[in-house]
């Protein structure tokens, strides 16, 4: 299912219970972040059962089906008995990691897993004190790590006020769960419902925001040079190899350029562990016509040439558009860009796509007086210019890698080789 996916929601069962089903035949849909997908049968054979229902929520590994292969009838009482009771086993365990992985209300606005309520119980921690106590997950949740930190607590003889102190001067947990704004709505308001997508995209951002501070260095590059040398082989590039050449490959290739001139931008943060990343893998931030967001990897960006890089920004794209990616081809990125300009926009402040610790927004390129120094003076010319904007973690990025790395990008943008053959 790819790295970091730990669970996925069965959309739809696509066979019945004693219907036949042949290798690779696809059995049921499922959704995991962003991107829904088949899942074939590893055997061909009868579907005898099924272990979960549609939109039940199942943990990565665990048995949904059990297939009855060819033989089977032949099979000893013995061994059909013991195949049951593995069944049921099975649908047991099963049973218990949707369980687990559901939040369990117990009062107020406030949500408890199960496995804070047992932690809770096991010490004796009273509903007064678990009400009470600052929540450093989602929406302001109570996690293991805060109850451990609050038993700790309690042991030195404080508890709640110490723990909210600690967690206060802790970089990205906030100490406390704002309030809610009150929302009222008048006649004729509509209440729409947001869809799957759009609250993991949201759930997403507040993480990002809550885990990183953000600061964003902005940069005006002159990129003429580009502009021309792309509007005079576009058409050459389309007859000969079929593809569209976008600005998006020709982006990417600079930005690859100067990570590599500045590796420090292609880290993660795990604690106090910086990971610093030896693959450089672009993800490529892609609008859908739902007006949704999904960010398609481009894997070993560095190993791929101009059109190896053209040809899979244009699949990656039409394939996000027609909701056909894989679920591992939006993991695993290491840097992120995103093209604002796409809408109009000059400029932005994008949040960082976790657990990366930068992301670069290109602004829309316009034509713009600059002035131009010459071997005869300064001149004042037309010329195409564009913002790059980036955002990146002020933990353990600071201004100074943070700024070079984005006027890196600009001056690959901007010496562009006019030469340059295709």
């Amino acid at each position: 299912m790819g790295e970091s996916i730990a669970e996925a929601t069965i959309i739809k069962w696509l066979k019945n219970e004693g219907d036949p089903i042949e290798v690779d035949e696809a059995v049921l849909e499922i959704a995991t972040d962003k991107v829904d997908s088949e899942v074939p049968s590893p055997k061909s054979g009868i579907l005898s059962k099924k272990l979960f229902a549609e939109g039940d929520v199942v943990a990565v590994g665990a048995a949904v089906a059990s297939i009855q292969t060819e033989g089977g009838e032949a099979s000893s009482p013995d061994t059909v008995q013991k195949a049951e009771t593995i069944v049921k086993e099975v649908e047991k365990v099963a049973a218990s990691v949707v369980r687990s992985a559901e939040p369990v209300a117990v009062s107020g606005n406030r949500f408890y897993s199960p496995l804070v309520l047992n932690i809770a119980k096991t010490e004796g921690i009273s509903m007064t004190e678990l009400e009470t106590m600052p929540g450093s997950g989602a929406e302001g949740r109570v996690t293991k790590r805060d109850v451990l930190a609050f038993l700790d607590s309690r042991k030195n003889g404080n508890g709640a006020t110490e723990l909210k102190e600690k967690q206060a001067s802790t970089p990205g947990i906030p100490a406390s769960t704002p309030p809610k704004p009150a929302i009222s709505t008048s006649a004729g308001d509509e209440i729409l419902e947001m869809d799957r997508m759009r609250k993991l995209i949201a759930e997403h951002m507040v993480m990002s925001v809550h885990t990183s501070p953000h600061v964003t260095s902005f940069v005006e590059a002159d990129v003429t040079n580009l502009v021309n040398w792309r509007n005079k082989h576009k058409d050459l590039f389309k007859k000969r190899e079929g593809e569209n050449l976008t600005f998006t490959p020709l982006f990417i290739e600079a930005v690859v350029k100067a990570i590599k001139d500045f590796p420090m931008i292609n880290i993660s943060l795990d604690g106090d562990k910086i990971i610093k990343r030896k693959n450089i893998n672009i993800g490529m931030a892609a609008a859908l016509p739902t007006g949704n967001l999904i960010v398609p990897v481009i894997k070993n960006a560095d190993t791929k040439n101009l059109l190896g890089l053209s040809k899979e920004v244009n699949d990656l794209a039409n394939r996000a558009r027609a909701n056909k990616l894989n679920p591992d081809e939006i993991q695993g990125g290491t840097y992120t860009i995103t093209n604002v300009g796409t809408f109009g926009n000059v400029m932005g402040t994008p949040i960082i796509n976790q657990p990366q610790v930068a992301i670069l927004a290109m602004g829309a390129i316009r034509k713009k007086p600059a002035v131009i120094e010459t071997e005869y003076g300064d001149v004042i010319a037309v010329r195409h210019m564009m913002f790059l904007s980036h955002s990146y973690d002020h933990r353990v990025v600071d201004g100074a890698l943070g700024g070079s790395f984005v006027r890196r990008v600009a001056d690959y943008l901007e010496n562009w080789d006019m030469g340059r053959e295709i």
